[in-house]
């Protein structure tokens, strides 16, 4: 025989041993996985035996604690909080004496006074208004504009105010901080010349 022919044998031979060798690790290995899947089903069901078996005899305590710690977390967590709005500095807050309270603040970096035809928002920056709006004074019981209601004040707490109640907001309107009711923009309470 010649070189070229028993290379041709020698790769024929090699063409068919291969898938099957190929097959017999894949059988092997589909009967391993079949395997492993059978036993982690025993054990889960041993486990369940068990939580039942501790359920029936009282022994979940564990659950208990569980609820317990996230109830000492919230508190922690509410504290912590307090703390925080306690420990703001009074420098940052609003004080009506103090007409430069605003300076250094990060909301404030776009304001550079009164301009005609605008209002400016802290974090929100400048934004048109209507010339008959531009003076308004708001009072409690009035109406603010839809087109206004989406300017909300961010902290409240840095203006002295208490958490809006459910279904109100504090809004910019221009110079003044106006508690409104989120659904109908009814005008709750307001906060005249805040910077």
């Amino acid at each position: 025989m010649n070189r070229f022919t028993r290379a041709a044998v020698f790769g024929l031979v090699l063409a068919t041993a291969a898938p099957l060798a190929a097959e017999a690790q894949s059988r092997d290995d589909r009967r391993e996985y079949r395997q492993d899947r059978r036993d982690d089903r025993q054990d889960n069901r041993r486990e369940r035996r068990d939580d039942r078996r501790d359920w029936r005899n009282g022994q979940y305590d564990n659950r208990r604690d569980y609820r317990e710690d996230r109830r000492d977390d919230r508190r922690d967590f509410r504290a912590e909080r307090r703390d925080d709005r306690q420990d703001f500095r009074r420098d940052q807050r609003w004080d009506r004496n103090n007409r430069d309270w605003w300076r250094g603040r990060s909301d404030f970096r776009d304001y550079r006074g009164a301009r005609s035809g605008y209002w400016y928002a802290p974090s929100y920056g400048y934004y048109r208004v209507e010339p008959r709006y531009y003076d308004q004074r708001w009072t409690r019981g009035g109406y603010l504009p839809p087109a206004y209601r989406g300017y909300y004040v961010r902290d409240p707490y840095v203006y002295g105010l208490r958490p809006a109640p459910r279904g109100y907001r504090y809004v910019h309107a221009g110079n003044d901080i106006v508690l409104i009711a989120v659904a109908t923009g009814l005008i709750a309470s307001v906060l005249s010349g805040a910077f």
